[in-house]
């Protein structure tokens, strides 16, 4: 009787996900006009009728595009990482191919501290047994907010912004300074995702269908000025600018090719455990830690009011990554990654 009611409640919050990500959608769909001068088709993506471009990677093939197609039209790219990765065909909810490719993109990552307890109420019990927010020092855990612009990947471009709690490794204890070190050290990062808003609906169908994702479609705005890189977030529910973040350009980033993994344990639609991960290659990056080198701007907006309550504090480090290429790989139960190590 205990394992029914576990799995009636499991489902039970599935549910409530799918509809929020629902509502949302019927709210924020209504003041999201796609560019009238970009010719636009549909796909069929799990029953939902999603606009793409019309003659794009995805319209054309469904993210799996033959690396010359992405040679002929895209000849400055550089493909020998992808070259070597080998995509095969997955039911996500729908049918796709793992990983899917980005071939040209640019992001900016702050690290800042926030409230320990206030990140522990907003994850599951689930996850909670296996991972935990990395405490820096007493009462203060980390959460990393991401900005994104993919310029040109397997599901067209869009814009997206991540917001979420630094943890430990599944199956390895939290030992706070000592787990964020270690994974600095091989370059393979975990968290939890709290907010992933982005600009398009497939990336939206995509992430929540296929990934059990919190995401939900509002305008996401990019631009570039001569000294640094802005992102702003539009309130799905209002249309108004609800959060803005600037980020320095840094001078003189590495061009040396670095390999990161960055890695999220979640929920899946089964109700079951699971994890997913995304692996790129940073072809210009550099960082600091000087808190003048981004800007995070809130407003009355949901967003702002949802970040305002994690009390963030100190940035403690800034990403600058101008120019990458990743590989995201379909989501896996966690208890096969628990089982092979």
């Amino acid at each position: 009787m205990k394992q029914f009611a576990e799995l009636t409640q499991r489902l039970k919050r599935q549910r409530i996900a799918l509809l929020t990500g629902m509502v949302l959608h019927a709210v924020a769909m209504p003041l999201w006009a796609q560019d009238a001068s970009v010719p636009s088709a549909t796909v069929d993506i799990a029953g939902h009728t999603v606009p793409v471009v019309a003659g794009g990677l995805y319209d054309r093939f469904h993210s799996n595009p033959p690396l010359s197609v992405i040679a002929a039209e895209a000849p400055d790219v550089d493909l020998s990482w992808f070259r070597g990765l080998a995509k095969t065909r997955v039911n996500i909810g729908f049918e796709s191919y793992s990983p899917n490719f980005y071939y040209r993109n640019s992001r900016v990552t702050a690290v800042f501290t926030a409230d320990l307890q206030r990140l522990r109420e907003l994850m599951p019990a689930e996850v909670l047994a296996q991972v935990q927010p990395l405490q820096v020092w007493p009462g203060r855990g980390l959460v990393a907010f991401t900005a994104y612009a993919y310029h040109y990947c397997d599901n067209d471009s869009y814009n997206e912004v991540a917001l979420s709690i630094v943890t430990s490794k599944p199956g390895h204890s939290s030992l706070g300074p000592i787990s964020l070190a270690g994974q600095a050290l091989s370059r393979d990062f975990w968290g939890y995702v709290l907010k992933l808003p982005v600009n398009t609906e497939l990336a939206r169908v995509r992430g929540v269908v296929g990934y059990n994702l919190p995401k939900w479609l509002t305008p996401i705005d990019y631009r570039e000025t001569d000294k640094s890189l802005v992102f702003e977030i539009a309130d799905s529910a209002t249309g108004q600018p609800d959060v803005v973040f600037e980020a320095q350009k840094l001078d003189a980033p590495s061009s040396e090719p670095e390999l990161v993994t960055n890695s999220f344990t979640n929920i899946g639609h089964d109700g079951e455990l699971a994890y997913g991960y995304a692996v790129s290659r940073q072809l210009s990056h550099a960082s600091s830690s000087d808190a003048a080198a981004v800007k995070l701007t809130l407003s009355q907006g949901s967003l702002s009011a949802y970040i305002q309550s994690l009390q963030l504090g100190r940035m403690l480090k800034y990403e600058y990554v101008p120019d990458f290429q990743s590989a995201l790989y379909a989501p896996e139960p966690l208890a096969r990654m628990l089982a092979r190590e």
